[in-house]
């Protein structure tokens, strides 16, 4: 009978990430399988009606291409739920399929951030023309527009750091030898 060696011995890190991100890949796929479901039943009826101002250049992209971005983001969460699963086995394919996920996760949420105020601008600016506030109050809304910003930038900021955090443990020689 062969026998079977185990390099290194299972860490909690690696256990823990694994369980966290089958569990968020899968509510994320089905996130997205219910998103799908619904753009297939109103994309027929998506029209443009009135008269509505265009949207900015990345927002006006995204809607002109949205079944093709709901769609990755469905293949993006079924290959997370697979790489999660791999990292809980230990095969060495899925902890850097893994790293490559989570590089362009950070790349999504810091390319979010420009859509985040393109599209904050279109609508504050669209809904602040054609709304009867006096110029005091407008003013008083802007401040609430400028620190949600404030807040989504440090949030997605915060993440992006957690997912270079567990980027860099995934790289390291204790976890690296663990998949050996």
């Amino acid at each position: 009978m062969p026998q079977t060696f185990n390099v290194g011995s299972k860490s909690l890190f690696v256990t823990v990430t694994a369980w966290v991100f089958i569990v968020l890949a899968a509510l994320a796929s089905l996130s997205a399988l219910l998103q799908n479901a619904e753009l297939a039943s109103v994309l027929p009826g998506l029209t443009i009606v009135g008269n509505v101002q265009p949207l900015p250049l990345l927002t006006g992209l995204l809607m002109g291409y949205l079944p093709w971005v709901v769609g990755a983001g469905l293949a993006v969460s079924l290959a997370t739920l697979a790489c999660a699963i791999g990292l809980l086995l230990r095969l060495e394919w899925a902890r850097r399929v893994f790293i490559a996920l989570l590089v362009l996760a950070i790349v999504a949420n810091v390319g979010g951030l420009w859509l985040q105020h393109e599209l904050m601008q279109s609508l504050v600016s669209s809904t602040l023309q054609s709304s009867p506030l006096p110029p005091l109050v407008a003013n008083v809304f802007g401040g609430f527009v400028t620190a949600a910003r404030v807040m989504a930038v440090v949030v997605t900021l915060g993440a992006c750091g957690l997912l270079v955090w567990i980027i860099r443990r995934l790289m390291s020689p204790a976890v690296r030898q663990e998949f050996a």
